[in-house]
């Protein structure tokens, strides 16, 4: 009897272990593709495509699954394999692509008030006749963390989540897809927003090691060398690059006296440049070492070029942090700008706050994005709504990105990150890659003159210079929420995908 119980008790232990395993199979993530057909009419043309939005399996260098990647996916109908295909991410680090999507790639997009507040729900989604779709295909990629993309196995968030980890995922999964939708002879392009072009940067020279050259590659709203943004210590650097932009958000708002308002913005803003090189950058130079005199001089010219008043920037010692001066410009009048776009005014929350609290641009603009893709994700696209989209890797607890980057031309583990350093190596091995780049002269985020400063500090060789391509848009960081930049956005890409193609 003893006997008996003992097999029994056995028999239920193994059965009951057996339905654990078989339940735990049955909840392993697995890839899921939501197919459907997505129409776009731009000029005289009605386009159809096959619309794929989902997963992939993405795979380590050893053939292991190691996360699921979500992607949308535009494939038009009648197309074949010689038609150019665009990967297109936003930044972040830590943001899915819905912005871009929404805004500029997609067959669709959000409209907004631009640049004034949108109120709420119902959103208006219409046909985009600037979307690059008339020329190439297009795939939306929603980084590790983010959107539909999903851990697998033993893989941790840390994995993906870092500069360099982040560009080998970015790059895999490129690799892979290509691929598995049998677009290898394609001609292949990147097309990266803010954090994304920093990515971009590391991509290219990424891909290109493993013999996948890009045609073209296009920055949107760049950064390659994030000292242009970050304010180190003792560095004058950002305070330099940050100026002109400061300029461009005075002139916008009415804030400078007529002579200089009268000025149109290039024109106007070719004059700060001189400044900013000729007589700031050597002021900050010098330190302690600039007499009261030349300060004063100094501050002088500031206040003209930048509003403010002279006293302002010599208590500033003649240098401010982007995010003081979104408080500053507009703080009588108990308002602040926008750091995405500094045409946007907000309530001053505190007016007596050294910076500012919010950002006006995001805020006036993410909840018609937010709910309007989600309703065309779930809605045109198909995709399950048993599946949470998240918008960013920031909702994961343990989300921490690793800033440390390998550089290449033996540069080492970098302690200030600057990935012009890879775009410079990718385009010297391979000279016929051009890359678009793409500037708000608004945008407070990402500076235009940052990203001037890095590019003429590449040490390209002379022949290859002409390879970098630089647009300006009387915009933001978004340009693409402003209808003429708009149209000069969608343009340019055409123009520089043509010229790709030769």
């Amino acid at each position: 009897m003893k006997n008996s119980l003992k097999l029994i008790t056995l028999y239920l232990v193994a059965f009951s272990s057996t339905l654990n395993a078989q339940k735990f199979t049955d909840t392993i993530l697995k890839a899921e593709v939501f197919s459907s057909i997505q129409s776009l009419k731009i000029g005289s043309q009605n386009l159809k495509f096959h619309a794929k939005a989902g997963t992939m399996e993405l795979r380590d260098e050893m053939n292991k699954p190691i996360a699921l990647h979500g992607f949308t996916a535009y494939f038009k109908e009648d197309g074949n394999k010689d038609r150019p295909i665009i990967f297109s991410f936003n930044g972040g680090p830590g943001s899915s692509s819905y912005w871009l999507h929404m805004g500029i790639m997609g067959p669709k997009r959000i409209v907004v008030d631009d640049p004034n507040y949108n109120k709420a729900s119902p959103y208006i989604l219409e046909d985009n006749p600037y979307s690059i779709l008339d020329i190439a295909d297009v795939v939306m990629m929603d980084p590790i963390g983010t959107g539909l993309s999903e851990l697998l196995g033993e893989s941790k968030g840390k994995d993906f989540w870092g500069v360099d980890q982040d560009i080998r995922a970015t790059s895999l999964f490129i690799m892979q897809f290509l691929k598995k939708y049998d677009r290898l002879q394609s001609p292949k392009y990147l097309l990266g927003e803010s954090y994304g072009t920093f990515r971009n940067a590391g991509v290219m020279n990424y891909l290109l090691d493993r013999g996948f050259a890009m045609n073209g590659v296009v920055m949107v709203s760049a950064v390659f060398d994030l000292r242009t943004l970050t304010f180190p210590p003792n560095d004058d650097l950002p305070y330099i690059v940050h100026f002109p932009t400061f300029a461009a958000t005075a002139h916008y708002h009415k804030k400078l006296n007529d002579a200089m308002q009268s000025k149109k913005i290039k024109e106007f803003l070719d004059e700060v440049r001189e400044f900013t090189e000729n007589e700031y950058t050597p002021a900050l130079f010098k330190g302690t070492r600039l007499t009261q005199k030349d300060k004063i001089k100094i501050a002088e010219k500031m206040a003209e070029y930048a509003g403010g008043t002279p006293q302002f920037w010599i208590r500033a010692n003649l240098k401010i942090k982007a995010s003081e001066y979104f408080n500053e410009l507009l703080r009588e009048d108990g308002k602040t700008v926008g750091r995405l776009d500094s045409r946007y005014i907000g309530i001053n929350e505190n007016p007596n706050s050294q910076y500012g609290g919010t950002d006006p641009q995001s805020d006036a603009i993410s909840p018609a994005y937010t709910i309007g893709f989600l309703d065309y994700l779930y809605g045109s696209l198909g995709v399950s709504k048993e599946l949470n989209y998240k918008t960013s890797a920031r909702v994961d607890k343990d989300f921490k990105w690793d800033w440390s980057h390998r550089g290449n031309q033996g540069w080492g583990t970098q302690i200030a990150i600057n990935t012009s350093i890879d775009m410079a190596s990718a385009m010297t091995k391979d000279p016929n890659m051009k890359v678009l780049i793409m500037n708000g002269y608004y945008d407070l985020a990402t500076v235009f003159y940052g990203v001037e400063h890095t590019v003429d500090h590449m040490n390209l060789a002379p022949e290859l210079q002409d390879n970098i391509i630089m647009k300006y848009y009387e915009s933001g960081h978004m340009m693409y929420i402003h209808p003429p930049s708009m149209k000069k956005f969608k343009t340019d890409l055409d123009n520089f995908i043509n010229l790709t193609l030769r």
